[in-house]
């Protein structure tokens, strides 16, 4: 029996995307980024739900998770978002993998190995609209492009951005940002003479701005179940993944027990103290310590002294019909009580993203 475990709903995942894809025209693919072993979710597990759920097009960051997301999902068209470097372009070649390009010496250098495979490389064309983290400039880019289009060994498939930061309403200052790629992207198909397939909007772009569909759009956190749970919005998506340990030691203790390191909380009255199996080494943050809440027989019982590499410690109540072998929630739902990423990433001051990301990788993810 696991001490933890994170369990992955199937079904919902499948919801997910369907309400996604329900929300957009049937010209616009849906690009499910996979990348961080899909935010926490199981890499390969997520993969292979979403091409059994008819999704075509997989996201990935590095190369390094190509082998995984491609044995699962075998037809999949992978796109990887990070620039690879050239000695890689024949792990992408091998899995027909497409990566972006970010500058004209990058591009360069991935068709001089590509004609030394003797093997055409699909690309996109990374611009970067005001980001300032990877791509070519938009105030450089056609320039770069152009030679670009000529060099033998690359095919030039598509061309996409990254927002910085997109806000509701006309003023939105990710707007700036595709008006600049707009006319990157005008210019690449007038020196090709062809379209391009063009992607610019993630999560929350896609969830205000219908108008940047493009021809794709890169859905993850959405995906996941955060950030669109407004039933009025464009669509609706719910949770996917509970983090799920076990009680492994009870005890009950007298007014004035200090718990845990420097005894930075004392018991106010007598109480049920209960030691959960995970800590800071699995990715329950110590930012958490004194402040978050941890479900167990279905009432949420907070968590007490500080966080430690392995155990939380959380007060269960003096009454509490606890034991050890108990399952507690830290992510998910027991009971009617639902505690979330999103509560804990307020909790830490920090994003969901960090909070799922941060679960570890060798704690056993179920299929439920």
């Amino acid at each position: 029996m696991d001490s933890c475990w994170v369990e992955i709903d199937g079904a919902a995942l499948c919801e997910n995307l369907r309400a996604i894809r329900a929300a957009l025209p049937d010209r616009v693919d849906i690009i499910l980024v996979v990348k961080a072993d899909a935010y926490g979710h199981g890499g390969p597990t997520v993969a292979r739900l979403a091409a059994d759920c008819g999704l075509r097009w997989l996201a990935v960051a590095h190369v390094a998770e190509l082998t995984a997301v491609r044995a699962a999902a075998p037809k999949a068209r992978l796109l990887v978002l990070g620039p690879i470097l050239p000695h890689q372009t024949g792990e992408v070649l091998r899995h027909g993998a497409i990566p972006i390009v970010a500058g004209l010496e990058h591009g360069r250098a991935l068709a001089a190995e590509a004609r030394r495979r003797r093997r055409p490389l699909t690309v996109h064309l990374k611009i970067d609209s005001g980001m300032g983290r990877i791509g070519m400039s938009w105030t450089s880019a056609v320039e770069e492009i152009r030679p670009l289009l000529a060099e033998r060994g690359l095919h030039i498939e598509g061309i996409c951005t990254h927002l910085a930061r997109v806000e509701p309403g006309e003023d939105d200052p990710g707007a700036a940002q595709v008006q600049r790629f707009r006319e990157v992207a005008a210019a690449a198909e007038a020196i090709a003479g062809r379209k391009l397939m063009q992607h610019v909007s993630s999560s929350r772009a896609a969830l205000l701005h219908p108008e940047w569909d493009f021809d794709a759009i890169r859905p993850g956190l959405i995906a996941y179940g955060y950030g669109a749970a407004d039933p009025a919005g464009r669509m609706l998506t719910r949770p996917v993944l509970q983090w799920k340990c076990r009680v492994v030691h009870v005890r009950r203790v007298p007014a004035g027990t200090p718990v845990g390191y420097y005894g930075t909380y004392v018991t106010p009255a007598a109480t049920t103290l209960a030691v959960v199996s995970a800590g800071y080494a699995d990715g329950y943050l110590r930012a958490l310590s004194n402040r978050a809440h941890v479900l167990v027989g279905g009432r949420r019982c907070r968590v007490v002294g500080r966080v430690s590499m392995n155990w939380i410690t959380v007060d269960a109540g003096l009454y509490a019909n606890v034991r050890a072998g108990d399952e507690a929630v830290l992510i998910g739902r027991q009971g009617n009580q639902e505690i979330w990423a999103d509560e804990l990433a307020t909790l830490a001051r920090t994003i969901p993203y960090e909070i799922l990301v941060g679960i570890r990788a060798t704690i056993p993810r179920r299929l439920v």
